[in-house]
C-alpha cells in the first residue's frame, strides 16, 4: 500500500459528510457507538467537533471518561477509520479499554489500514510521553490480534467483563 496520502488528522467540520457516510456504515453492521464517533452527533457536528477537541484538553469530559485525542485516518479526502488515544488509564480502562481504540470503515477493512491506524497513533503516544500503551480487542476479533501482535503487542491476559459475553484481550505495546 502506498501511504503517500494517508494521514491521522483532529477531527474536521469539513468533513461531516464522510463522517456521517462512515457512521452509517457502522450503524448498518449493528454498531451504535464506536470510539472517536460516539462523542460526535450528526446533529450539532460543529458543536461535537470542539468537543472531542476539548476533550485532548480534559475539558467537557463525561463522568469516568480521561482526558483523551480522537483522530481520523484520511486518505485523499476519504475518511478510512477513526481511533481514540487515551493519555491515561482508570480502572475501567485497564481492564477493557486501553490506551488505543480504533475502527476501519468496514468498506475500507482488510486493506492493511489497520496496520496504519494503529502505527500512527502509537506515534501520537509517543509525542505525549507514553513509554507503553496498553491495546485492547474483543477475544474473538482475530483480524485486531493479528495487527496488534505484528505492532509487537505482548499479550498479557484474557478477562472477562461484566455486561460483555466476548472476554476482552489485553495486549502492551512499548514505544521506541
Amino acid at each position: 500500500m502506498n501511504s503517500e496520502n494517508i494521514k491521522l488528522i483532529e477531527p474536521v467540520v469539513d468533513l461531516k459528510l464522510e463522517f456521517l457516510a462512515m457512521a452509517e456504515e457502522f450503524k448498518a453492521e449493528g454498531r451504535d457507538a464506536i470510539d472517536g464517533i460516539g462523542c460526535i452527533e450528526a446533529d450539532d457536528f460543529e458543536n461535537s467537533v470542539r468537543c472531542a477537541k476539548d476533550h485532548v484538553k480534559g475539558i467537557r469530559l463525561p463522568q469516568g471518561w480521561v482526558p483523551a485525542s480522537t483522530y481520523w485516518l484520511v486518505r485523499d479526502g476519504v475518511l478510512i477509520g477513526t481511533c481514540h488515544l487515551r493519555h491515561e488509564l482508570n480502572d475501567f480502562l485497564k481492564n477493557y479499554g486501553g490506551h488505543i481504540g480504533y475502527y476501519i470503515r468496514p468498506s475500507q477493512r482488510r486493506k492493511g489500514y489497520g496496520n496504519v491506524i494503529l502505527e500512527l497513533t502509537i506515534e501520537k503516544a509517543g509525542c505525549l510521553g507514553l513509554k507503553k500503551v496498553l491495546v485492547t480487542c474483543d477475544d474473538d476479533n482475530f483480524a485486531s490480534a493479528r495487527i496488534i501482535e505484528k505492532r509487537g503487542g505482548v499479550f498479557e491476559d484474557k478477562i472477562t467483563n461484566k455486561g460483555h459475553e466476548v472476554p476482552t484481550r489485553r495486549y502492551w505495546i512499548k514505544i521506541q
